[in-house]
């Protein structure tokens, strides 16, 4: 199985300056980060007039190659390196505005993350990323800069400038064989595009002889200014075909059917707690604690599917990268394991539809409540960029103390996961259809209010016993459908608490709550804005008026017509 690989080579020097303010750094990770988070590249020009321009490209370049590593591997590589360099900013601004002089610690910045098959590129100054493709160089960046009298170049944007900063972004696909230059001002300013197109096409093979070279010529030609820069060669990219992806996902074979008594690596099997034609659920106890856990096992139906195996690789994954006390717990096994299967906590308690059925006329606090607690293990989600994406009251439980507990992640989408090649489509909606939200009926990708739209519906569905629309959406009926007003079906909701149903349950996911805390804050208070009448058509918020009002038009038109026939 073939992995991302580089060729790679940097040089700086301090020309004719008295210190060099640049600095650069590669880092390749160990395999799994290699696969999760790629490889980062990172230059930096310090800016001379400030006081401290050679710390700031220093603190730039090192905080990005491992605070880039520590940020979640769920995170898309632009939320990532965005998230990490805008609080290296604020660190540079913060520690400029504490020095004595004025000027305090900027610099110029270029990061460049390769993930998967990818390119990611981060930009801010005037250093460069160059791209050699086919025999042709392009400049990928473009260079934040204003012009002063005498044809004289000022930076217009800087690392340490202020308290925010706006950092370019892109991503190009990722070509064997690609070249990748990046270089500060000291290099690409005292080398023609044609010269530096030729020698990077001579050395290519070299890279760190490029990068050796490129600095001795823009010396050469007069540079005034510290000179670095790094030349990256795509040697190989992840390439996998179905029949090798599959062999991966099958280096743990299934287990056996579990009965109780058997013993599985560790954990007595005490009963089935579930069943389906995709998985198996059983509870176990922990030999060697004594603790009771679950453990889900994959149905031998789909022993030869790649795109199933991977789903539920990925359930496993995505739980361990959650740490809320309103999400299942996933166990790590204390024994290497033998055969696919993942342990999580066992809830003692019951799931959602079995609360609904007990309680078909529920207290609001109450099921206020429940979404508060629901709400808060589906923002851990968002918050490290996963969709749930099968949120329905059968993957809501409730324990014995009354803690709720989002379950299932086997629908669950991992942005940072989608960046990584693979030859299945990865994120597909596997859920039941009752609680999608309705963008899914017409292949328009999800988002966090995609889960607000579920839990919207699943808090209608407590109060009313029904779902918004009557039943279950589809793409055809999206256009003809029409929410139900809660308060109608059940009188002890009122009006506002129903208006925040409402939003959370539009058809057209911009017209929803942007943040569940919005939703939960409206679920508890009265929000005067929801109570307007800015979607509602006059038929509904005034329907005395909408009937008078049309008496009166259809009065004044057959008074017209008399009149006509009159004359």
């Amino acid at each position: 199985m073939t992995q991302l690989t580089i060729n790679a080579g940097q040089y700086s020097e301090k020309g004719i300056k008295e210190q060099n303010e640049d600095a650069c750094g590669i880092r390749i990770p160990d395999e799994a980060q290699l696969i999760n988070k790629g490889i980062a590249i990172a230059i930096a020009d310090g800016v001379s007039s400030a006081d401290h321009g050679r710390e700031a490209a220093e603190a730039c370049v090192t905080g990005f190659l491992s605070d880039y590593y520590s940020t979640a591997d769920s995170w898309t590589a632009k939320n990532s390196g965005r998230k990490v360099l805008g609080a290296i900013n604020r660190w540079l601004y913060g520690q400029g505005q504490s020095a004595l002089s004025g000027q305090g610690m900027l610099t110029t910045f270029c990061g460049l993350i390769l993930k998967s098959t990818t390119a990611h590129l981060f930009h801010v100054g005037d250093s460069r990323i160059y791209r050699l493709r086919d025999g042709d160089l392009e400049q990928l960046t473009r260079d934040h800069q204003t012009w002063g009298g005498a044809k004289k170049a000022f930076l217009s944007r800087a690392m340490g400038a202020d308290s925010g900063v706006e950092i370019d972004y892109r991503s190009e696909p990722l070509e064997e064989g690609d070249l990748f230059f990046l270089s500060t001002d000291g290099v690409h300013d005292f080398i023609s595009h044609k010269e530096l197109k030729q020698l990077l096409t001579e050395l290519r093979s070299h890279p760190e002889r490029a990068a050796r070279t490129l600095v001795t010529r823009a010396l050469e030609h007069g540079s005034h200014d510290n000179v670095t820069c790094q030349v990256i060669d795509i040697a190989t990219l992840p390439c996998q075909n179905q029949q090798e992806f599959y062999q991966h996902l099958t280096e743990l074979p299934f287990p056996p059917a579990l009965e109780s008594g058997m013993i599985l690596e560790g954990y007595r099997i005490l009963r089935e707690l579930h069943a389906s034609n995709r998985s198996q659920v059983y509870l176990a106890q922990d030999e060697e604690s004594g603790e009771p856990v679950v453990i889900k096992t994959p149905s031998v139906n789909f022993e030869d599917d790649a795109e199933y195996i991977d789903g539920f690789l990925h359930e496993e994954w995505a739980g361990k990268r959650i740490n809320s006390n309103h999400v299942l717990k996933i166990i790590e096994p204390k024994k290497p394991r033998r055969f696919l299967y993942y342990v999580s906590e066992f809830i003692d308690g019951q799931n959602l539809r079995q609360w609904m059925n007990d309680n078909p006329d529920p207290v609001l606090d109450e099921v206020r409540r429940i979404m508060e607690q629901a709400c808060a293990g589906i923002r851990t989600f968002h918050r490290l960029e996963m969709l749930h994406q099968d949120l329905k009251p059968e993957n809501i439980m409730i324990n014995k103390d009354g803690v709720v507990k989002i379950i299932d992640f086997g629908s669950t989408r991992i942005a940072g996961i989608q960046e990584i090649a693979s030859p299945i489509e990865r994120g597909n909606l596997l859920g039941t259809y009752d609680y999608a939200a309705p963008e899914y009926f017409i292949n328009q990708p999800g988002s966090n209010r995609s889960d607000i739209y579920s839990l919207g519906a699943i808090s209608y569905e407590m109060l009313t016993g029904q779902l918004p629309y009557g039943g279950a959406l589809s793409a055809r009926a999206l256009k003809r459908v029409s929410y139900h007003p809660a308060h109608e079906i059940n009188n002890n909701v009122p009006r506002w608490m129903d208006a925040a149903l409402e939003k959370a349950c539009m058809i057209k996911p911009q017209r929803r709550y942007p943040l569940l805390s919005e939703f939960t804050h409206d679920l508890w208070h009265p929000n005067a804005s929801l109570q307007s009448t800015e979607f509602q058509p006059l038929l509904k918020r005034n329907p005395l008026g909408f009937w008078r009002g049309s008496a009166l038009i259809l009065l004044v038109i057959n008074l017209l017509l008399i009149y006509q026939l009159l004359k």
